[in-house]
C-alpha cells in the first residue's frame, strides 16, 4: 500500500474508491439573525427609544444609552422572550454595535449639518 502518497484520502476512500465530500460549512450553530428574524427590529426598537442628543448640542450624533445586559433584560420583561432563547450578553451587544447603537455617537438623519 501506498497510503504516505495519497495524504488527502481517508483510509475507507483510498479502499473503495470513492471521494467523500465534507459539509464543512453546515456544521455548528446557526446565525442569531437566521434563529430568531424579529431579534434585531426588536433591538432597534429599545435602543432607539433610548438614544439622547449630544448635551452640548456640538454635534448631529445621539448616544445609545443602554448596555447590552440592559437590552436583554428589556428583550425578556417587554417583548417576551424567554431566556433560554435569546443569545448571549456578548452576542445582543454585537447586534446592537452593528447597527451603529453602541455608547458611541452616531449620526441623526433629520438635522441640519453645521459648516
Amino acid at each position: 500500500m501506498r497510503l504516505k502518497l495519497i495524504p488527502q484520502l481517508g483510509l475507507h476512500e483510498h479502499r473503495s474508491g470513492l471521494r467523500c465530500v465534507d459539509n464543512y460549512r453546515a456544521r455548528g450553530l446557526k446565525n442569531t439573525e437566521e434563529t430568531e428574524p424579529t431579534l434585531a427590529d426588536d433591538i432597534r426598537v429599545l435602543v432607539d427609544g433610548q438614544a439622547q442628543a449630544d448635551p452640548q448640542l456640538r454635534t448631529t450624533f445621539t448616544y445609545a444609552r443602554i448596555s447590552a445586559q440592559a437590552v436583554r433584560d428589556a428583550l425578556i420583561d417587554e417583548k417576551g422572550y424567554c431566556d433560554e432563547a435569546l443569545p448571549t450578553r456578548q452576542t445582543i451587544g454585537v447586534l446592537r454595535d452593528s447597527e451603529g447603537r453602541q455608547v458611541t455617537p452616531r449620526r441623526l438623519s433629520g438635522f441640519a449639518q453645521r459648516a
